[in-house]
């Protein structure tokens, strides 16, 4: 029997208990934030920041860290597409998550996801590209200066955070591997371990976790995969150790615990699309004018505040985005 998500409560507050649920993060190897080499000129546009207080690439100085866990934070101006609003907490960004991978409740994650090992980690990057390979996330990660991002995130639950994310833009791994003229999307995968991850013992979804963009949406500036948020390794209940970050699409989008990026021609299925197809669409870009078919999208629970707040077109990175999908009728496309 598959579970959907359940309708939000008519309280504007979650309950303190379920979401305040802490437990002391998983002790992860440290993230190698090596100062990479030229990344080709690709790369080079979509990390450029605008002349004049647009602010630095984002990042980091790129020593060791000198603490299990830690990265330590580059100073910099504010990036073009940080939001300016105050981010969540991290105790609440940490222990409020959806990762069904390791139990269905908000807390579950925090409790569950110690069986995680983010340690040694393979991704494979192939389908559709010149130049295919099995790479060690550390490796990959020497290749692209680490940048910090902060971003609205917006669950279909109508909850939202502000997270400051770490890591590199998409679009460089996708180019390093040089698409050829079939590619049109890109597919992710999670890792299918149920040693590891519980929740995989039973048949709430398909699994592995599996999620797609279209190459356009994938190759866009704003999209990036994240390896920490607020200047530490990205803890195991936030998709250690490797998550995909797509700012203005709902948070299902965020598929956690990559372990296969594979351009397609075709489109890709798409874990909640295969669950529900009614409810949950393969473009899930945040509208709140389209309301979820069991309850609406107007307005939006920012977590650690009491009242709602009126949710923005593309989550609001309109200005930003709205223009890959013209032509597009965007109440068909949730």
């Amino acid at each position: 029997m598959r579970h959907l998500p359940p309708e939000p409560p008519g309280s504007e507050i979650t309950s303190e208990s379920l979401y305040l649920r802490r437990r002391e993060l998983i002790k992860g190897a440290a993230l190698f934030a090596g100062t990479a080499a030229a990344v080709g000129t690709g790369l080079q546009l979509l990390s450029r920041r605008p002349s004049g207080g647009g602010g630095g690439g984002g990042g980091l100085e790129g020593s060791t860290p000198t603490v299990a866990g830690e990265v330590p934070k580059a100073k910099r101006p504010r990036g073009p597409y940080d939001t300016d609003e105050t981010p969540t907490s991290y105790e609440d960004a940490t222990t409020y998550n959806n990762f069904y991978e390791f139990g269905l409740d908000k807390g579950d994650p925090a409790e569950n996801a110690h069986t995680l090992k983010p340690r040694p980690w393979t991704v494979v990057v192939d389908g559709e590209v010149a130049k295919p390979q099995r790479v060690d996330l550390d490796t990959m990660q020497s290749w692209f200066p680490l940048e910090d991002r902060v971003y609205r995130m917006r669950c279909v639950e109508a909850w939202s955070m502000v997270i400051p994310w770490l890591g590199f833009p998409l679009a460089g791994l996708l180019r390093r591997v040089e698409p050829t003229s079939k590619a049109k999307y890109v597919a992710f995968t999670t890792l299918k371990d149920p040693a590891q991850m519980p929740g995989q013992r039973a048949d709430t979804l398909d699994w592995p976790y599996v999620e797609g963009l279209r190459l356009d949406e994938a190759l866009h500036p704003l999209t990036m995969l994240a390896v920490g948020m607020y200047g530490k390794v990205l803890p195991n209940q936030n998709g250690a150790p490797l998550r995909l970050v797509v700012p203005w699409k709902y948070g299902f989008k965020g598929i956690k615990s990559i372990v296969r990026i594979s351009l397609t021609e075709k489109e890709p299925p798409t874990t909640w699309n295969l669950a529900n197809g009614r409810e949950y669409g393969f473009y899930a870009n945040v509208n709140p004018e389209v309301a979820h078919p069991r309850w609406s999208q107007a307005t939006e629970r920012r977590i650690g505040e009491l009242r709602r707040r009126p949710t923005l077109p593309f989550n609001g990175y309109a200005e930003q985005v709205a223009s890959l999908y013209t032509g597009m009728d965007l109440r068909k496309s949730y």
